[in-house]
């Protein structure tokens, strides 16, 4: 897993991803056309290859996260628990690089 900073961030500490923000981006009709109203956490999920870049992408502008799953990460984001764990971790990880005097990747 890769987790790098945007520009847009500017340094700023954002709110943590929670399961409640993965569902809400999975309700964009871009990333799962077909998500019910309340997803379980644990429910499968299969999301296409377009609809996980938007996901991504939409993760970037939100929260100036740059995720870059590898495709052992991509088979193993099958659900909502899953998938939000996944993003927390990038987080988690963004933030730790910071506190190191790392930076992450700025793009």
């Amino acid at each position: 897993m890769s987790a790098g900073d945007t520009a847009s961030d500017g340094g700023l500490a954002l709110s943590p991803i929670t399961t409640d923000t993965v569902r809400e981006l999975l309700s964009d009709r871009r990333v799962f056309p077909a998500v019910p109203a309340e997803l379980d956490e644990d429910a499968e999920l299969v999301l296409d290859s377009l609809g996980l870049v938007w996901l991504l992408h939409v993760v970037e502008e939100r929260y100036g996260l740059v995720v870059e799953p590898s495709d052992e990460d991509v088979v193993g984001l099958t659900s909502l628990r899953r998938l939000t764990a996944y993003l927390r971790a990038a987080q988690t990880d963004r933030h730790r690089q910071r506190a190191a005097g790392g930076g992450g990747d700025e793009r």
